[in-house]
């Protein structure tokens, strides 16, 4: 078979209409589709959640310990009774 008759049988495939589903079929497929989407909208929930409490935990974390705020010196000591 040359590559000319190959793409004429594969536009015949794609051209066909497309297989119809069995009665007996649908009504699990709904199911399962719908379960599916119930699934992936629950997942996408609880990572928002997540986010946002770790959004939250973060700007706890950054309000009681401030790390933007350089600790006080160290090496000498503090200068009194001059």
């Amino acid at each position: 078979m040359n590559r000319a008759a190959r793409e004429a049988a594969v536009r015949q495939m794609m051209e066909r209409t497309p297989p119809a589903l069995p009665a007996e079929l649908y009504p699990d497929v709904v199911r399962r589709g719908s379960r599916l989407l119930r699934r992936r909208t629950l997942a996408l929930r609880l990572l928002w959640l997540l986010l946002c409490a770790a959004t939250v935990a973060f700007l706890v974390w950054a309000a009681v310990v401030e790390p933007w705020v350089e600790p006080p010196s160290q090496t000498t000591p503090p200068l009194t009774d001059w």
